[in-house]
């Protein structure tokens, strides 16, 4: 692609051997011309710096040191981040083929905008089926309620992070979402891509501590507290009757 804008991709590892060889192969795969490539680990004790030590053609940048958590470490990558295009994808997830490409064309159609994202197709760890997450075209119309897009499949312009901030170290589960709906409340402008950008494993422990952070987000951005805590309320209910029916199913 002429004038191809450089895209700075960032994985956060912390002892990430199982998956990261597919996520670094797919960011390697998308054979985009103005890649740089940012690997932050936490201190790894596996394979992983292995792996990133061995693909030197990849890895443009990379450090290991202890952090503060998953936020800590988006925040270092988008510090060492050259790229007017910042995408994270974490080392348990991987893009779809073309995602890069497709991402710079809608950053050169849409020069107006701040976030781009698109399509995902979730998995589950255990390999229990995959589906094609679809979001709002319309962020506003749910972002009130829940993430209303996929994480590894959205892309951010380096200047938007300058201007709306970065990830609040304070949430641990749900850091996308307090990031995404504070630059939606500050005006950023977003901008739906209809293909699919990334695959998305899911099912891991946690997710109602995730939902607790969402009512907190929330509440913090401006949504009434008691219209936040029914929500919560509903959405606790939602995910204990999925659990039960994945229970009985197994």
């Amino acid at each position: 692609m002429a004038n191809s804008p450089r895209i700075s991709i960032i994985t956060p590892t912390y002892n990430a051997a199982r998956y990261l060889e597919q996520t670094m192969a797919s960011v390697a795969a998308q054979e985009y011309p103005a890649l740089e490539y940012i690997v932050v680990d936490g201190g790894s004790t596996d394979a992983t710096l292995d792996m990133v030590r061995d693909r030197p053609e990849l890895v443009t940048r990379w450090i290991s040191e202890p952090d503060k958590g998953i936020s800590d470490a988006f925040n270092k990558g988008i510090s060492m981040a050259t790229g007017e295009i910042v995408g994270i994808i974490n080392s348990d997830d991987y893009y779809h083929p073309g995602a890069l490409a497709v991402v710079a064309r809608a950053a050169c159609e849409h020069p107006e905008a701040d976030v781009f994202y698109g399509d995902a197709l979730y998995e589950r760890f255990d390999g229990s089926g995959v589906f094609r997450f679809r979001p709002d075209p319309n962020v506003g119309h749910n972002i009130e309620r829940r993430m209303p897009i996929c994480h590894p499949a959205t892309f951010v312009r380096l200047t938007a992070y300058q201007r709306y901030g970065v990830f609040d170290l304070r949430y641990r589960l749900a850091m996308d979402y307090e990031l995404l709906f504070r630059m939606f409340r500050a005006g950023a402008r977003f901008q739906y891509v209809n293909q699919v950008l990334s695959h998305f494993r899911y099912g891991q422990p946690g997710r109602a501590d995730g939902l607790r952070e969402v009512k907190d987000i929330a509440i913090a951005n401006g949504v009434p507290a008691f219209v936040a805590w029914i929500r919560y309320g509903e959405a606790l209910i939602k995910e204990r009757i999925r659990l039960l029916l994945a229970r009985s199913a197994a």
